[in-house]
């Protein structure tokens, strides 16, 4: 039987407002306060993982660890069918800038850019399916952990559109829809999303009867 969360402190394991807003708003109806390790001036670790669920537990037990309190860590990726499901774990380090590219940080126009680019290179009939994953894991000071896996598949489009959500946002169409995430209201997209695919696993094995 998975331990159970309840409510009080949580400590969301990023340094990224607006995961820390997404991830807030999901899981305030059931009491919890997020707080993010940015806040806490908490240090990033390394994400030497090779799988989503790997560098979750990472950051999650690195979080958990250093705080003292029960810790979530997200992390999630974009694979693209036609590029073998890159970049996969690298999703955001291909938005990382060379030192030739600007100053360091993280440009996610450049990020779309590249995988549009690889896939225009296959030619015009490229499959452009991709879907995005989210793996959530929790972890607790004493280092039990539970792990939950989410996706959402859709297709490609370029150019990017529309100004709400981040990252890859603005260049992916969700299954069954004709709008980009960066276009859809936050609110359809928390429903639809590879995050709430597995914040719905997390919450009825954590918050469920």
């Amino acid at each position: 039987m998975t331990r159970k969360l309840g409510g009080g402190s949580l400590v969301i394991a990023t340094h990224n407002s607006g995961k820390l807003k997404e991830i807030s708003a999901l899981l305030d109806p059931y009491g919890m306060k997020c707080i993010s390790a940015g806040s806490l001036g908490l240090p990033e670790p390394a994400e030497t993982g090779t799988t989503f669920a790997e560098n979750a537990l990472i950051k999650a037990r690195s979080a958990a660890e250093a705080s003292g309190l029960a810790s979530l860590a997200d992390d999630s990726g974009l694979s693209v069918t036609a590029l073998g499901n890159r970049p996969g774990v690298y999703t955001a380090d291909w938005a990382e800038r060379q030192w030739f590219e600007g100053e360091p940080g993280r440009d996610w126009y450049m990020a779309m850019g590249k995988v549009e680019g690889l896939l225009q290179e296959l030619g015009p009939e490229t499959d452009r399916s991709a879907a995005f994953h989210c793996v959530l894991a929790i972890a607790w000071p004493d280092g039990e952990h539970a792990v939950y896996q989410g996706k959402c598949p859709g297709r490609l489009t370029w150019p990017p559109r529309g100004k709400l959500g981040f990252g890859y946002d603005p260049v992916f169409i969700p299954e069954g829809q004709d709008q980009t995430f960066a276009e859809i209201d936050p609110a359809q997209k928390h429903a639809i999303s590879h995050r709430a695919d597995a914040f719905a696993k997390l919450v009825s094995d954590q918050f469920g009867t």
